[in-house]
């Protein structure tokens, strides 16, 4: 009995034990259906050893939208809880579990694996590339992430889960005040999942350097692109800290050391800082590409190319040194002290600068375009004015002084949401309606398209305009409960109304999915959004090689330019192509990560030991490998471009 009460939830509810019910159905139901219609082969050959980085930025997208709904039914919960004053639905422990869960799945299991899913797919068909630099290590960058998402998705049916808010600040996260596994779980399950991320970086670097097509300059690079790649070099300096800020967490959780406690010589205030140093940063890997999205979609359907180009590089390569200058912002109220506050001030108001040069420089693609409205183009230009909400805001709260006012209430959890659902989420769902069709051959729905989009719009300012209310009228975050008296009654149940506008939203998304997948008309052109950039130049779905013939870059829209203007992009005859076999191992190796991590969770040491021993002898297994890849024929690319054509 002592083993199975080592794995028990510390405090079920009715909610979980539901959860445990549906997840063990959901799993019998996915087995028995491989099963039933034979796809266990299809899965392992197609999906599951693929190193191809279109199907990899699939599955990357497949994962970050199951985790929008995991992590949207805690926001629902949530609002549902506050709606009213004094309710019962959750009690204090279950809703503090629900807003850490809720902030770790959305930032870290939804948007960075939508970024990372866009990046995967689009970049190297920007640059004129057959895949990325290291095909395999890809492969080991979705699955690492993959399965440290699992291992912090399965902490609420065994063990229980984190309880110490998505920042788990210490000493709160110590043993003395979290008892329980769950901020094991935090700890370890990021870790697993920022190895991945930190080798995407890596990755993608060396993509965007190095495998760029001829003639292909830096400063003739998509937009998209430089996001990805300033992005990318971000990430390579932010989550090193990460890394180490994590283990710092579990050696004090398992092994009593005094990194971030109150005595012994330890520093709590370390975590916040180290946390943030990583943390800030992290907002600029989510919003940067995002931008990039933006800039790439207003261009295409504003029909003109894209205003101040030079601007929009240099804007961004100074976002990405200022936001590794603006960290304590996050602590104005902890004491650090006037001078501290007062930089840190300059510094966050400063980085606003940049910000709205590009918002300028989307308002002039605008001006004089020839302005088709799509549903990625209506998302792009919802973005801006509540955007641009979020962004003042963030500008109130970078000054220290009224930052006193304003930290601990609603009004700061108003103001993250109205810069993150504007500022990535519409972006990620922009970016995904626009490459669409060139992932699967088919578009979405206009019509069903564009109601979700302005029922997202809408229910986002339902949702967090009253929290700027409720915030300025003393409601403070966190808590899981108010008294009547306070009058935060009405605005919380705007906020719920709002919610589930939301949830209506994202419905509206998983219908026209379901919609385009039956009815769509698959005789859809290569290039059916007329736009500017390579990746269009292929075809769609795009080939395992991604183009027949490798594209001769001249100038900063050689695609756009040889539609009007009749220049030659493709030169030469045929010839054979290299590329990467598929291989098991970064799926087998990430799997004994999963059981290395769950061993590291409960403290099983002999267990921890051996899967280890199983991380070694994978890349020892790998190091020795002699994999030399295999070749496409000639014979074999005129086969299927003929097809690809003859589809059209």
């Amino acid at each position: 009995m002592e083993f199975f009460e080592r794995f028990a939830v510390p405090h079920p509810s009715p909610a979980i034990y539901a959860s445990m019910v549906a997840i063990g159905l959901t799993v019998i139901a996915i087995l028995a259906g491989l099963t039933y219609f034979k796809k266990w082969g299809y899965l392992w050959r197609e999906w599951l050893t693929t190193v191809d980085h279109k199907r990899i930025g699939i599955m990357y997208l497949i994962s970050a939208l199951l985790m929008l709904f995991r992590g949207g039914a805690d926001a629902i919960m949530m609002r549902a809880q506050l709606a009213v004053p004094e309710n019962q639905l959750l009690d204090a422990q279950h809703y503090n579990e629900i807003f850490t869960t809720h902030g770790v799945v959305m930032i870290i299991f939804m948007a960075m694996p939508f970024i990372m899913g866009l990046m995967n797919f689009v970049v190297p068909l920007q640059i004129g590339a057959r895949d990325v630099a290291f095909p395999r290590l890809n492969a080991l960058s979705f699955w690492l992430f993959f399965m440290g998402a699992m291992l912090f998705n399965i902490s609420f049916v065994v063990g229980g889960s984190p309880d110490a808010g998505w920042t788990s600040y210490f000493p709160l996260a110590g043993t003395e005040f979290s008892e329980s596994v769950g901020s094991n779980y935090f700890m370890i399950a990021i870790q697993i999942a920022g190895l991945g991320t930190l080798m995407t970086g890596i990755n993608f670097i060396t993509t965007i350097l190095k495998m760029r097509a001829p003639g292909m300059t830096l400063m003739k690079m998509p937009m998209f692109t430089w996001s990805a790649l300033i992005t990318n070099v971000i990430i390579v300096f932010a989550f090193p800290v990460l890394t180490v800020l994590l283990a710092m967490g579990t050696m004090d959780r398992l092994f009593a050391t005094n990194f971030f406690t109150t005595d012994n010589g330890g520093m709590d205030m370390l975590w916040a800082n180290l946390f943030w140093v990583w943390g800030h940063p992290e907002v600029y890997i989510l919003i940067l590409p995002a931008f990039g999205v933006y800039s790439e979609v207003i261009s295409t359907f504003a029909r003109r190319n894209l205003y101040g180009y030079k601007s929009m590089v240099a804007s961004m390569v100074i976002i990405s040194l200022l936001s590794f200058l603006v960290w304590a912002h996050h602590f104005f109220t902890m004491g650090q002290g006037a001078l501290a506050n007062s930089i840190f001030s300059i510094t966050t108001m400063a980085i606003a600068v940049p910000t709205g040069v590009k918002i300028f420089n989307w308002l002039l693609t605008l001006w004089k375009g020839k302005i088709v409205i799509t549903t990625p183009m209506l998302y792009s230009l919802l973005f801006i004015p509540l955007f641009t909400i979020g962004g003042v805001t963030g500008v109130m709260l970078g000054m220290s002084a009224a930052d006193y006012q304003y930290h601990n209430t609603m009004f700061l959890v108003a103001h993250f949401h109205m810069v993150i659902i504007p500022g990535v989420v519409f972006a990620m769902l922009a970016g995904l309606t626009y490459w669409w069709p060139k992932m699967f051959g088919f578009m979405l729905n206009e019509k069903i398209g564009k109601s979700a989009a302005w029922t997202i719009a809408i229910s986002t300012l339902v949702a967090f305009m009253p929290m700027f209310f409720s915030g300025l009228d003393g409601q403070a975050r966190r808590m899981y409960t108010y008294s009547e008296s306070t009058g935060f009654g009405i605005w919380n149940m705007i906020s719920f109304i709002g919610a589930a506008g939301l949830a209506i939203g994202f419905a509206l998304i998983v219908y026209n999915v379901y919609y385009s997948v039956r009815y769509s008309p698959r005789n859809i052109s290569a290039d059916p959004w007329d736009a500017r950039t390579l990746e269009w130049a292929t075809h769609s779905p795009v080939p395992e090689y991604n183009f027949a013939n490798v594209p001769q870059i001249d100038s900063i829209e050689t695609f756009w330019d040889s539609k009007k203007k009749g220049h030659i992009m493709f030169k030469g005859d045929y010839e054979k192509i290299h590329m990467p076999n598929n291989s098991g191992m970064p799926f087998i190796m990430s799997c004994i990560f999963f059981a290395w991590g769950f061993s590291f969770v409960f403290a099983m040491w002999i267990p921890l030991i051996i899967t280890t021993i199983g991380i070694l002898v994978c890349m020892a297994l790998r190091s020795f490998e002699k994999d030399h890849g295999h070749y496409i024929s000639v014979e074999e690319i005129e086969e299927t471009e003929t097809k690809l054509r003859g589809a059209k």
